[in-house]
């Protein structure tokens, strides 16, 4: 009885040990499986799951084609051709769309308003240079120079108009006789193969070649250059105003020349049908224009119309006569006008034109404003603050005014003062031939550069973002009439004292109003958006793949598990290198195999199984059935 529970307890261990292995391998399994299952991010093992897996369940058209015609390998190229090249016309109409997002090109928005009009400012010169009391000795020698260097060149006397100014003025002064008599006699007559060429474009002055100019050297007169001019009578005027200008300069205060005369300028000023004041101008001087008057310039109470035409806008009378004028400075007769906005100065040889003596000029006006985008959209500027040049006026800024005020402030750093007609920086002082010898040298050295920009005003100088302009349109009718002209100039003496010779060319009128009472903005808006941006790759996008923005996310899904693939590869592959080529030992070591692993890579412990060897004794019992059996198959055969 006491072997068969041994020989059972045999059979029973040798069952136990193939069931844990069998279940060791079925624990590892089930373990590798939910390890799989409950994973919170999953990767491929290989390029080819990913991108089947991408192909079959991604919403962008066509990619199943590439999965589903894997076995024809014709298809499957075609597939894959058509799916690359949709891609890449599609990429190429998103560089086109954002080319033309980053130029950032603008809409032109046309408004038309109707409200009531704020009167622009309106300057007004005599287009007189007096002989101010303060310079009137210095300006005496000065035409006594001129008069003699005429003598010399011209053979012109000129004695006679210096002593009845109003008698030649009636005469009209032989104007034609002293253009006649400079064309043929200059003021510096040279040759010009003798000097610097002119420009090519530069006229023919007369039949032996000469130009006609005056010269400039440097202060120690080693370099010397000919201001030349195409016609006699333009080089006289700048020799004599270049004179004239050192005389301004040589005055200690300019106050000295403030001396207004308005009353026997301006004989009669009306605006919206009420009788203007003292208080509705401001006076300056200009030395080439000589007195100047701004009407509604007083930001405080400035004018406005409340409906458009003649009647409604400003009306003067003005002298035109020139009395104890400069003749050498001052060619023609009648005033000049000048409209502009408020806050701007007069830049009179820009915008201004002329009136002309005896003729009623009526201007209507057009408001026209234009309001830029800033910013990437265009280069203007809000209020100057960002542009490198120094504000000279005490006005906004405009473009005019950043241009000037540039090139003044070069002219004090490259010559060393100020150029007259321009404001004065702060600790410089103008130009005077007595104090800067070679000023005028430099002065036009420095004004061609400034033409030709070299200096580069008009480059930095920018256009504001907002600036309001008035196109003019202007008529020309007789005043005062024939039938009329009597009891006119009778009331004007009476009121004005005006006691003229000359009463046609003695007297003009000015009318100036707003043609309508709408205005015209202009306006900037962007052309292509963020919106339109979106909306317009979203097109393309659904034009190419009919595919929505998930779409999208699934591409970029594709390429983060794409990198990740790479690098879990990329460090399997280091790693199996390392494990390739292991340390050697160190030396006068032991190398024992038998305390080694059987199967490398298993991180679980070690496990030791101490098993009973149990020797058993072979049973008779079955020995003899078996004999017998045997010995029955043997006798039975």
């Amino acid at each position: 009885m006491g072997t068969v529970p041994r020989g059972g307890s045999v059979k029973t261990g040798k069952m136990t040990e193939g069931e844990k292995t069998r279940q060791c391998k079925q624990e590892e399994e089930q373990q590798q499986k939910e390890e799989e299952r409950e994973g919170l991010i999953e990767f491929y093992g290989s390029y080819q799951e990913l991108f089947q897996f991408f192909c079959s369940n991604t919403t962008i058209h066509g990619a199943i084609r590439l999965v589903c015609s894997k076995k024809n390998k014709m298809k499957t190229a075609f597939w894959s051709v058509l799916f690359f090249l949709t891609f890449g016309l599609m990429y190429w109409q998103f560089g086109i769309l954002y080319r033309e997002y980053f130029s950032y090109p603008v809409n032109l928005n046309l408004n038309l308003n109707s409200d009531r009009l704020t009167f622009p400012a309106v300057t007004l010169c005599t287009l007189n240079p007096y002989r101010y009391s303060a310079i009137r000795k210095k300006l005496d020698e000065l035409d006594q120079i001129t008069h003699q260097t005429l003598l010399d060149l011209y053979d012109y006397n000129m004695s006679l108009a210096r002593s009845d100014w109003s008698t030649l003025s009636a005469r009209k002064r032989s104007s034609r006789s002293l253009l006649h008599h400079v064309q043929r006699h200059p003021l510096r007559r040279q040759k010009r193969d003798n000097l610097v060429n002119l420009p090519e474009n530069s006229p023919s002055v007369d039949k032996n070649n000469w130009k006609i100019g005056f010269v400039l050297c440097s202060e120690n007169n080693k370099d010397c250059f000919h201001q030349a001019y195409s016609s006699g009578v333009d080089a006289v005027r700048e020799w004599y105003s270049f004179h004239y200008i050192n005389i301004l300069a040589q005055m200690p205060d300019a106050k000295a020349l403030d001396e207004s005369d308005f009353e026997n300028f301006i004989y009669a000023c009306r605006f919206n049908e009420a009788t203007c004041d003292k208080a509705n101008y401001t006076h300056f001087h200009h030395p080439l224009y000589g007195n100047c008057y701004t009407f509604n310039d007083n930001s405080s109470s400035l004018w406005t119309s409340s409906l458009p035409g003649i009647n409604n806008g400003l009306s003067l009378v003005v002298r035109t006569e020139q009395n104890d004028f400069i003749p050498l400075l001052s060619t023609v007769t009648g005033a000049r006008v000048m409209v502009h906005d408020q806050n701007e100065p007069a830049f009179m040889d820009d915008g201004g034109f002329n009136v002309r003596p005896g003729i009623e000029t009526s201007i209507s006006m057009r408001k026209e404003m234009t309001v830029r985008l800033g910013g990437s959209y265009s280069d203007c500027t809000e209020d100057g603050s960002d542009v490198p040049v120094q504000n000279l006026y005490s006005s906004r800024y405009t473009e005019q005014v950043c241009i000037r005020s540039c090139f003044q402030l070069n002219m004090v750093e490259r010559c060393g003062c100020a150029y007259y007609f321009y404001p004065l920086p702060t600790g410089a002082e103008y130009c005077d031939y007595t104090k800067h010898v070679a000023w005028g040298y430099c002065y036009y050295k420095l004004l061609a550069e400034f033409k030709a920009d070299v200096l580069g005003c008009f480059h930095k100088c920018r256009k504001p973002c907002k600036m309001t302009e008035y196109q003019l349109s202007a008529g020309y009718s007789r005043w005062p009439s024939a039938v009329s002209e009597d009891w006119v100039f009778y009331m004007l003496s009476q009121q004005n004292k005006y006691n003229i010779t000359s009463k046609r060319n003695g007297v003009a009128k000015v009318n100036i109003f707003f043609e309508e009472w709408n205005y015209k903005t202009n306006g900037e808006s962007p052309a292509f958006t963020v919106v339109t941006l979106l909306s317009q790759l979203g097109n393309q996008w659904s034009l190419w793949f009919g595919s929505s923005v998930l779409s999208v996310m699934e591409l970029a899904e594709l390429i983060l598990d794409f990198i990740a693939i790479t690098f879990i590869l990329g460090f399997r592959w280091f790693r199996s290198r390392q494990q390739l080529s292991p340390p050697g030992p160190p030396p006068n070591s032991h190398d024992n195999t038998a305390f080694q692993d059987e199967v490398p890579g298993l991180s679980a412990p070690h496990r030791f199984t101490v098993e009973a060897v149990v020797t058993m004794l072979p049973s008779y019992n079955s020995l003899e059935l078996r004999g017998l059996s045997r010995d029955g198959e043997v006798g039975h055969e």
